[in-house]
């Protein structure tokens, strides 16, 4: 008895500490930084000999930061026809994109909700009587600034939104600075290729890919990724489909224009990219999708 009352008072105490010090590691890695464009720049580290999360790990982060017009960000669809990440921010003439929410890989088309210019392309398909935790939170995209939105388990909240873009996805991370409480469901608790956005209490849209499935890059479970998303600054964080669709393009940058390690072609190298259905943009110019 007096063990377990000492072991749920410990646990307050020690996870503060534990935030600390990934702070810590966060702030002082030897961050290589490219800048792609006023306000934006691309930024990556590989932690290697196991030092983040006791396992290696790529990541790359684009932050975007506030007032960046004349730069305009937008989302990007194939409709039902589903190409990588790279080929649909090459096909809009974007500076960069991000592989954005789940999606149909047998049949095309998003199973979660996302409007583009007013147009509803695809609508949430739900599993059962409740959405799952990937159907109950949203970006949002309105007059060039990005948002989180927080929805709920019940089929249709979505369509209380009025935004012209919006982009069901989740789950939802950090909401108002507190991290949101995830189910122990296997998506959740395993290590796997990790995709998101985050937004900083400055107001910087940061896009991060975590690379996995190597042995030079693990991966993160959701709330590891959470627990990063927070020591980077986030105020808002949600996240975005990943696993093979994991893909930063930036272009430029590389012969591909990929900046992480997809793994679809389970070699730690750029060229393993999955094709999917949808992305975030971010232009030059302004967008119709």
């Amino acid at each position: 008895m007096y063990r377990l009352i000492f072991t749920l008072l410990f646990i307050p105490i020690l996870l503060p500490a534990q935030q600390d010090s990934l702070f810590q590691l966060i702030r002082k890695a030897n961050w290589q930084n490219t800048k792609i464009a006023p306000k934006v720049s691309w930024e990556r580290h590989h932690f290697a000999n196991g030092e983040l999360f006791h396992a290696n790990q790529n990541i790359n982060i684009l932050r975007i930061k506030k007032r960046h017009r004349p730069l305009n960000l937008s989302f990007g669809s194939g409709g039902k026809t589903l190409l990588p990440t790279s080929t649909l921010g090459k096909q809009a003439e974007a500076l960069a994109a991000l592989n954005g929410t789940f999606f149909d890989i047998k049949n095309g088309g998003s199973v979660d909700f996302i409007r583009i210019d007013g147009i509803t392309l695809d609508t949430t398909r739900p599993a059962g009587k409740f959405l799952a935790e990937h159907q109950r939170s949203a970006i949002v995209i309105h007059d060039n600034q990005v948002q989180i939105v927080k929805g709920d388990s019940i089929v249709g909240w979505e369509k209380r939104l009025n935004e012209d873009n919006i982009m069901v996805t989740g789950p939802l991370l950090i909401h108002h600075t507190q991290a949101i409480a995830l189910t122990s469901r296997s998506f959740n608790t395993t290590r796997h290729p990790r995709t998101a956005l985050g937004i900083t209490k400055k107001g910087e849209i940061l896009w991060l890919t975590v690379d996995g499935r190597a042995k030079e890059s693990a991966g993160m479970s959701l709330f590891e990724l959470s627990r990063l998303m927070s020591a980077l600054g986030c105020v808002e964080a949600i996240n975005l489909d990943g696993g093979g669709s994991t893909t930063l393009w930036i272009d430029g940058v590389t012969k591909t224009g990929v900046a992480n390690m997809p793994c679809d072609d389970k070699v730690f190298d750029e060229y393993g990219e999955r094709k999917v259905s949808n992305v975030l943009l971010l232009s030059r110019k302004k967008l119709r999708n």
